[in-house]
């Protein structure tokens, strides 16, 4: 099934990949904050799929997200993924299972660029994550 998305629904995907991301490389700063969100990013880059064509668009200017703090970062960034599913999963809801997996994907390579298990910062982020993706 071919589904349309809107450029703002395409914001509000983008939103949600790359801010879950951003979370992440909070999570991690005790580690290397950029190799997590290098290897995050990269995971993103092989999205296919609509929710693949949406990512593909993204430019960097795009991708600010307001705030210092995971806080204010999660604040917008989770709710974006419940958006992302919710509007994907009334149009097709294979792609919207292409997206949690898409953003699955990207967690655990944010996660896998420490060694050996992740942090419990890390695996709580993990877990809001989760949620976020099956509210």
């Amino acid at each position: 099934m071919s589904i349309s998305l809107s450029a703002q629904d395409q914001t509000v995907i983008r939103t949600a990949a790359y801010g879950v991301v951003t979370l992440m490389s909070f999570a991690g700063i005790a580690g290397s904050a950029h190799k997590v969100s290098t290897d995050g990013s990269l995971a993103l880059t092989a999205a296919t799929g609509a929710v693949g064509h949406a990512l593909a668009g993204a430019k960097a200017k795009d991708l600010k997200f307001p705030g210092k703090s995971a806080a204010a970062i999660a604040d917008q960034v989770l709710p974006a993924v419940t958006e992302s599913v919710k509007l994907l999963e009334a149009q097709d809801p294979a792609e919207a299972e292409n997206f949690r997996s898409t953003v699955r994907v990207a967690v655990e390579a944010a996660t896998r660029a420490h060694k050996g298990a992740p942090s419990p910062v890390m695996a709580e982020m993990t877990r809001k994550i989760e949620e976020a993706l099956n509210a």
